[in-house]
C-alpha cells in the first residue's frame, strides 16, 4: 500500500527508462519491463529503486530490485541480484523515473472536483459545520464531525469517531479509528522535496500517503506531508501539540509526544514512546530509539540509542549537557 491514490503508468522497458535518463554510453543487454519505482526495502523483482547514500548499505546489500540508480563510488554496496545504473546524480535521476511512473503525483493543486457534504452520501451520516466541501474517493465512518471551513479533497479514507476540526484541508491521507485532528492542520499535502540541479530546482514528485493510526490527536496548525517513495506514518496512541510540522517519509511510533513548534525532516524514523520538547528539531534520514526523550529547543543530527535523554544543539546526553551549562 505504498501507492494507494497515485496511478501507475507502467511498466515501462528499462531501455525506455535509460533513455530518459539520457545515459546514450550505457548499454544493457536486457528487455525486461519495470513494473514500479520503490525504496530499497520495499523492492521486489521487475522494481527499479535508488542508493545515493552508505547510510542505507545494509538494505541495498539486501534489495530485490532489478536496477538500481546508482554511483560509481557506491554500486560495489548494492545487491549482486540488483543491475546498477550508474549517474551522476542520484536524487535527480530518481525524480526523473519516477515522475515517468506517477506523472499525476507531481503538481498538488487544490481540488476542484469538490461538492457541498449536504449535496454528498454524508449529508445524513456526518456531522458538519458550514461551508464543508468533499472531493472524490472519499470514505467517512461512523460517528464523525467536520468542522467549519474544512475541505476533505481527494484519496482521503475516514474510519469511525474521528472528530475533524474547522479549516482543515486534508488529501492522500488514511485516518484511522478515534482521531481528533484539531483546527487549522494541513494533512497530506506534497513535501519539501525537490533538487538543485544547476540553475534549476526539480521538483520530486510525492507519490505517498500519510497514515494516522487509531487514537491519536493532531493539534492546532500541525503540518504533515505525505511520503515520496514510502508513506508517512504517526504511530497509535501519538499526540502532536499545535504548530508541530512532520515531512515526507517521517515515521514515529507509537505513544508518543511532541509538543509545539517541534519539527522533524524528511525520513526520520522515530521509535515508540518518544517524548520531544517544544522547538526541537529532528534533522533527515535520522533513527530515533525507543523510550527517548528529547529536551525543548534541542538540535537532533545524528541517531539517538534507546532509553536516551538528550538536550542542546547538538543534543548531548542530558547529564552532560547540564555539566556543560552550569
Amino acid at each position: 500500500m505504498v501507492n494507494p491514490f497515485f496511478k501507475n503508468h507502467g511498466p515501462f522497458k528499462i531501455v525506455e527508462l535509460i533513455k530518459i535518463l539520457k545515459l546514450s554510453d550505457l548499454k544493457i543487454d536486457n528487455d525486461l519491463e519495470i513494473s514500479d519505482i520503490k525504496d530499497l526495502y520495499s523492492s521486489k523483482k521487475g522494481d527499479i529503486t535508488f542508493f545515493h547514500s552508505k547510510k542505507y548499505k545494509d538494505l541495498a546489500q539486501k534489495t530485490k530490485a532489478s536496477f538500481c540508480i546508482t554511483t560509481e563510488n557506491l554500486k560495489d554496496d548494492i545487491s549482486k541480484n540488483c543491475i546498477p545504473i550508474i549517474v551522476s546524480n542520484v536524487l535527480v535521476s530518481i525524480s526523473i523515473i519516477t515522475s515517468k511512473f506517477y506523472p499525476d503525483s507531481l503538481l498538488d493543486n487544490f481540488d476542484d472536483k469538490v461538492d457541498l457534504i449536504n449535496e454528498t452520501k454524508f449529508k445524513h451520516s456526518v456531522k458538519f459545520g458550514k461551508n464543508v466541501l468533499i472531493g472524490s474517493n472519499v470514505s467517512i465512518g461512523k460517528n464523525c464531525s467536520i468542522g467549519h471551513n474544512t475541505i476533505i479533497e481527494k484519496n482521503v479514507s475516514i474510519d469511525d469517531n474521528c472528530s475533524i476540526g474547522s479549516n482543515v484541508v486534508i488529501r492522500n491521507s488514511i485516518i484511522k479509528k478515534n482521531i481528533r485532528i484539531l483546527d487549522n492542520c494541513i494533512i497530506g499535502k506534497h513535501g519539501f522535496g525537490f533538487f538543485p540541479n544547476k540553475d534549476k530546482n526539480i521538483r520530486y514528485p510525492h507519490i505517498g500517503a500519510v497514515i494516522i493510526e487509531d487514537n491519536c490527536e493532531i493539534g492546532c496548525s500541525a503540518t504533515i506531508d505525505r511520503g515520496s517513495l514510502s508513506n508517512t506514518v504517526i504511530g497509535e496512541n501519538t499526540y502532536l501539540d499545535n504548530q508541530v510540522h512532520i515531512a515526507h517519509n517521517v515515521k514515529i511510533g507509537k505513544n508518543s509526544i511532541l509538543a509545539g513548534q517541534v519539527g522533524i525532516a524528511g525520513s526520520s524514523i522515530l521509535g515508540e514512546n518518544v517524548k520531544i520538547g517544544g522547538q526541537a528539531g529532528i534533522s533527515g534520514h535520522l533513527k530515533i530509539g525507543n523510550n527517548v526523550e528529547i529536551g525543548g529547543g534541542s538540535g537532533v543530527i545524528k541517531d539517538i540509542p534507546d532509553n536516551s535523554k538528550v538536550m542542546g544543539y547538538p543534543a548531548k546526553n542530558f547529564r552532560d549537557f547540564l555539566k556543560d551549562n552550569r
